[in-house]
């Protein structure tokens, strides 16, 4: 049982903001920049439509330019900035994770304050360059802008796209993401899961060992293929195409799922996604489109769409059956897909009380 008092809360949770890294000409972006902060313009007024949007950048001062020309005055009212050197974007990844208290354990020093855990990202596994993305949360605690006790995780690799929760005590991963070379070796599986319990609150953690998108670099993030809901849901990408090569690994996925069981002995109620058709890059390798990695607000979700209107229609309308009480709002997201991402890659939310209020 978890005795420590804070819980890794579930993503529908009440929020106090969410977070966007800002893309710049020193990214891999730069190809595309125009086009990506296009999108970056999109998710902001999505999200600063009713809640706090936090956004880090080298050079705040051009996105707060930009953001003030093309959000409603009440919308920009609710942005902060904040000034920091980026490797990349990919917030849900070099964010904080937090944890909020849940009234089970004894009280600390600050009392039931979140408590903000600063995992190492290591670029997922060495690939990419990360030491910049790896200070800013550092840096954001230094700023007075975040509300919560600091706590040093970096003695461990953890990226935010590799869990997910439901706020209950289960925390779900996989296990071609965790147990990949250049994360936590020698940690076994074991270990790593002994970790994720005690840092995590969590009561138990539940691995998933399928379900793995061709030209994902992120050796299988779980947000790419399943996303938990409320009542006990689960939605998870599916495939349909015998002669796709993904096919067989989805079905095991699928059958993974059914397999399943809450705390209680009931088997989950699963939620079918629609596996996107296949994108390319400009070399003709695949990329990772995904309707499962959507984000999730204090009054909407934002849901990925790739210009194929059966299957965004039919994504929108499986996301919008498990929270009926948001409403659904497209992002384009065929230009964040060319850097092997989509809208939940670029966030990262905090509860409620972790960001300060905007001007």
């Amino acid at each position: 049982m978890n005795k420590s008092g804070y819980t890794l809360p579930p993503e529908w949770a009440r929020q106090s903001g969410v977070q966007l890294t800002w893309p710049h000409a020193a990214t891999d972006w730069a190809d595309y920049l125009a086009d990506i902060c296009d999108t970056y313009v999109e998710m902001a007024r999505a999200i600063a439509s009713h809640e706090q949007l936090l956004v880090v950048a080298p050079e705040p001062e051009a996105v707060a330019d930009r953001l003030r020309r093309e959000l409603e005055a009440d919308a920009f009212q609710r942005v902060l900035f904040h000034q920091c050197d980026t490797n990349d974007t990919w917030a849900r990844d070099h964010a904080f994770i937090t944890l909020v208290a849940n009234g089970d354990g004894e009280r600390g020093a600050d009392g039931d304050a979140p408590r903000l855990l600063d995992f190492r990202f290591n670029g997922w596994g060495e690939k990419f360059e990360a030491d910049k993305d790896n200070r800013i949360n550092r840096s954001l605690m230094g700023s007075g802008m975040l509300n919560g006790q600091y706590v040093d995780c970096l003695d461990f690799v953890l990226e935010g796209g590799s869990i997910e929760s439901d706020g209950e005590g289960t925390v779900f991963t996989t296990s071609q993401c965790l147990l990949a070379p250049h994360r936590n070796q020698p940690l076994d599986k074991n270990a790593i899961e002994q970790r994720l319990r005690q840092t995590l609150g969590a009561k138990r953690v539940v691995w998933l060992d399928h379900g793995n998108l061709m030209g994902d670099d992120t050796d299988g993030h779980i947000d790419t293929t399943v996303r938990t809901a409320p009542e006990n849901t689960l939605i998870y990408v599916g495939c349909d195409d015998e002669n796709d090569p993904q096919y067989d690994d989805f079905k095991q996925l699928q059958r993974q799922l059914e397999s399943l069981r809450t705390f209680s002995g009931q088997p989950y109620r699963l939620l079918r996604l629609p596996m996107p058709d296949p994108m390319v890059d400009e070399q003709g390798e695949r990329l990772p489109a995904t309707y499962a990695n959507f984000l999730v607000t204090n009054e909407a979700v934002l849901v990925p769409i790739y210009n194929q209107p059966v299957k965004d229609n039919e994504a929108l309308r499986t996301v919008a059956e498990a929270f009926k009480d948001r409403r659904m709002i497209a992002i384009d997201s065929r230009t964040i897909v060319r850097q092997h991402g989509s809208i939940h890659c670029c966030t990262m939310q905090y509860p409620e009380g972790v960001l300060r209020n905007a001007r």
